[in-house]
């Protein structure tokens, strides 16, 4: 019963895992499109700050191609003899007998029923540090959006607060990967890659500025233009008052 329990939140934690990054595509793309599109109502400005998205995007699938890779380099596919033949050869089935398979990738092997072994990278703890820094990074400018009196309707800050609840979400999921699934040299290395691609985005690529090579930082081109339309704003209502005098 417990096996059977510890594979049932097995299999609903992997399920969050796999869908982790159509998630935060959703509801950050959301948020990102609406509050980009609110302030300008250019479709060409909210398309540029969506392509951090699909930067990241690309990442990802890149990291899990080159993990997936190198699993298969480093790597080796075993099948457990049976205990007829471990009794056989005499051993007393505390190491049971493999029987090394050459040739197969690991996704084979593990559909097959056999023991894969080999040098493994957690992308579990990358996608989920990489998320949890993302979620940070896209919804950090709300806050001062909202203190320069942009405008928040409630489908905006709706998204926020799924953006918020989902940043938590993923949090809680890395700790019980931590505590219930320990892994910590591929977990360590998996949570490295993911803060390393952060940085290298938000504080490295992205700090160029808005080009066509860069999509440039979250809330470039939105913050600036919300404080200069309030200080035009000002500037009117302090010439209308002296014209009145």
């Amino acid at each position: 019963m417990e096996k059977a329990a510890e594979r049932n939140e097995d299999t609903v934690q992997r399920v969050f895992l796999r869908s982790g990054w159509g998630w935060t595509c959703i509801f950050v793309g959301s948020f990102v499109f609406l509050l980009s599109f609110s302030v300008r109502r250019s479709l060409t400005l909210s398309l540029r700050h969506l392509s951090r998205l699909a930067v990241a995007g690309g990442l990802w699938l890149g990291f899990r191609k080159l993990l997936c890779l190198l699993e298969n380099a480093t790597g080796s596919c075993y099948e457990p003899l049976s205990s007829t033949l471990e009794l056989a050869s005499g051993t007393n089935g505390d190491q049971p007998l493999l029987l090394l398979h050459e040739g197969e990738t690991k996704e084979a092997c593990v559909r097959a029923g056999m023991l894969w072994r080999g040098y493994e990278v957690s992308e579990d703890a990358l996608l989920l540090c990489l998320c949890c820094l993302l979620l940070a990074e896209e919804t950090a400018v709300f806050g001062p959006y909202l203190s320069l009196g942009g405008p928040s309707g409630a489908p905006l800050r709706i998204l926020f607060l799924f953006c918020v609840l989902l940043l938590s979400l993923w949090v809680f999921l890395l700790l019980c990967l931590l505590a219930y699934f320990p892994q910590f040299p591929t977990q360590l290395l998996g949570g490295a890659l993911g803060c390393l691609s952060w940085r290298v985005l938000y504080q490295g690529w992205y700090r160029l500025g808005p080009s066509w090579y860069c999509p440039g930082r979250p809330g470039v081109g939105l913050l600036s233009t919300q404080s200069k339309q309030d200080e035009t704003y000002e500037t009117l209502c302090e010439s209308n008052a002296t014209e009145i005098n």
